[in-house]
């Protein structure tokens, strides 16, 4: 198949994989708002959300977009597609507006378009050359990059656990992220060791690394949805951070190489200070309408009815006026 028929296929599917994406993050988000509020990491929490049809609709939609994205990868080259992928953030704040029957909002849209502009620049100008996924991998080598991302993960649900403050959705995000990143990571490293034989990852620890980290991360994510008003900030900071990590593991890990040229560094830089220059737009904006929602509802409820009933002895003291 040429490149330009393969790029027909890998584009749209693409394109409809972020779609997917977001539209589970606006479902699921929205679901776990109708749930009781359970402790972070409680199973519970899934168990409740089974029984609500638009989690179920997000799950559906994960499921799909899994697959359109898997397509896209087949056909097209990680430099197109990639980039794509990342517009889920956009797709996600449309979908979660529509879905609470409000208009998209500009100003986070443009946070989230230029969040993924700014997240496909880093992956194109930091994209390592291959490295060895076959067979296992070395994870004493990576032991100090796990240490140093268990602790991030640790510290930001302790913290989202200990504060009452709308920066515990960012923490819970961001360990979120970390946990996606470090799956999928590892998850490549899985595809390699399928190469050898269908019963090789059985034989290493990194398959049963991601079934216990795989669940935790997507359980950490609906408590994300859950303590977040709007679903914009939380699905920013994953996409942002989950690549990211994934770059690191396979610099760690895997044996990758990157770029260090002055130039690549320079860009990469620009390009991560506007991912986190449009993540901290999104949070204000996002902290500003829910303050003007606040508001509104306030002074709605406070408003004096325009139509007060007459005093039960308005009549009696007109009777004894006209007698």
């Amino acid at each position: 198949m040429d490149t330009g028929t393969a790029l027909v296929i890998a584009v749209p599917a693409a394109v409809l994989g972020a779609a997917g994406f977001g539209l589970a993050s606006a479902a699921q988000q929205r679901a776990t708002h109708e749930v009781a509020v359970t402790p972070t990491l409680s199973p519970r929490l899934i168990v409740e959300l089974l029984a609500r049809p638009m989690w179920l609709l997000g799950l559906v939609a994960t499921i799909v977009a899994l697959f359109f994205q898997i397509v896209a990868l087949a056909f097209g080259p990680l430099a197109v597609v990639q980039p794509l992928l990342v517009t889920g953030v956009a797709f996600a704040a449309v979908f979660a507006a529509l879905m609470s029957g409000h208009r998209p909002d500009p100003l986070i849209l443009l946070g989230a378009l230029l969040c993924a502009a700014g997240l496909s620049t880093f992956l194109l100008l930091a994209r390592p050359t291959a490295g060895s996924t076959d067979g296992d991998i070395d994870l004493w080598a990576g032991l100090p990059l796990a240490i140093a991302l268990a602790i991030v993960v640790v510290g930001c649900i302790f913290y989202a656990a200990s504060v009452d403050h709308p920066s515990r959705v960012l923490a819970l995000a961001l360990a979120t992220g970390v946990l996606y990143g470090v799956t999928a990571g590892l998850m490549k490293v899985i595809t390699g060791q399928l190469r050898l034989g269908l019963d090789e990852p059985f034989r290493h620890p990194v398959l049963y690394i991601v079934c216990i980290i795989g669940p935790i991360g997507f359980l950490l994510s609906q408590n994300t949805f859950q303590a977040g008003q709007l679903v914009a900030p939380a699905v920013a900071v994953i996409t942002s951070v989950d690549p990211v990590v994934g770059v690191l593991i396979g610099v760690g890990w895997l044996g990758e190489e990157l770029d260090t040229s002055p130039a690549q560094l320079a860009g990469e830089c620009i390009a991560a200070a506007v991912v986190i220059g449009s993540i901290a737009l999104i949070v204000a904006r996002g902290h500003r309408i829910l303050r003007h929602r606040a508001a509104t509802a306030d002074s709605a409820a406070n408003q004096l009815p325009t139509y007060l009933p007459p005093r039960r002895d308005a009549g009696v003291q007109h009777g004894r006026i006209s007698g």
